[in-house]
């Protein structure tokens, strides 16, 4: 067996709302692969594709876009739970199921009407568990077992604190992700592991950062190029790979499908709370141009509803 690990994010840019961070595992056997050769996990997630031509997982930025699909997203993070062992009904479950996406305690910037969710929101249960069905058949079929969902939402106030430690926004999304690929990999140990990440912003070296998350001395950088940064760590039975454009593996794609929809759930408690206290007030998905704009609008309200700059504006 092997275990591969994927890893993405969401809301790496904004200035408000969360830095979402989510990884997958999947079970690979031994046995998994293209009929014709060994070339291990990659060959296995090829035969899946070839059994199931419209899974419902791709790269997140690829099925919602500018606010349309937010159902396909849905329905592809509920199937992946669905997989796991039942659905999330409201964001408790969601973030039992998941790990560490509860805002943290303090200012509340609509984060308690997160707990008022009932899940799924636009894409219909049945049509989840249908497309878990079918996904799982074909996963089966190519040797391949979703086995664990990890995610971490970085709020602001706590990404604000982190950079006052002299953390930059890339050490906060790498400490993330590989914190929540080591716990994945302490959780499910299963022989050779192989990490498949996305690249984080324009960051190419990542030697010292395996060796301190995974706890191994001994790191050998096999590539750093524009184009991915690959390591293995002998003793770990591990290999980590950075790359650009990662999300076209399919676990780094359900990773970047989780962490986008958590995003979005919490920038719509986000709009919500705000458009109460200020009717009228256009939502915003928190990127840097728009965010100034909501921020501009929004202004009489913050500053009445005495929320502290720290807890509502990522700094950069």
């Amino acid at each position: 067996m092997t275990l591969v690990i994927g890893t993405d994010e969401a809301g790496y840019g904004p200035n408000l709302g969360p830095l979402v961070v989510a990884a997958t595992a999947w079970r690979v056997a031994a046995d998994a692969g293209h009929p014709a050769r060994t070339t291990g996990p990659e060959d296995a997630f090829a035969a899946f594709h070839g059994r199931c031509p419209a899974p419902p997982w791709a790269d997140s930025k690829t099925v919602y876009r500018a606010g349309a699909g937010f159902a396909a997203l849905e329905r592809g993070v509920h199937a992946a739970l669905e997989l796991l062992g039942g659905s999330a009904g409201d964001w408790q479950t969601l973030a039992a199921a998941c790990g560490g996406i509860e805002p943290e305690a303090g200012a509340d910037l609509g984060w308690a009407r997160l707990r008022t969710l009932v899940l799924p929101r636009t894409a219909p249960l049945e049509t989840c568990r249908r497309a878990a069905a079918e996904a799982g058949a074909a996963l089966a079929a190519a040797g391949l077992t979703l086995v664990g969902i990890a995610c971490r939402g970085v709020y602001p106030g706590e990404f604000n604190r982190l950079l006052d430690r002299g953390l930059n926004k890339s050490d906060i999304l790498s400490d993330a992700t590989l914190d929540l690929a080591a716990g994945l990999r302490d959780r499910l140990p299963d022989g050779d592991v192989v990490i498949w990440c996305d690249r984080h912003g324009g960051r190419k070296s990542y030697g010292p950062l395996v060796s301190r998350h995974f706890s191994t001395p001994l790191v050998q950088t096999v590539e750093e190029t524009s184009a991915r940064s690959v390591y293995v760590a002998p003793a770990a039975k591990l290999r980590i790979e950075f790359s650009v454009g990662g999300e076209a593996r399919l676990p780094v794609a359900v990773a970047s499908m989780t962490a986008k929809y958590v995003r979005e759930l919490a920038m719509e408690a986000f709009n919500a709370f705000w458009s109460d206290l200020l009717p009228g007030l256009a939502p915003t998905a928190g990127y840097p141009v728009d965010a100034q704009r909501w921020r501009r609008e929004a202004t009489a309200a913050i500053d009445a509803a005495g929320i502290p700059a720290a807890d509502l504006w990522r700094r950069a």
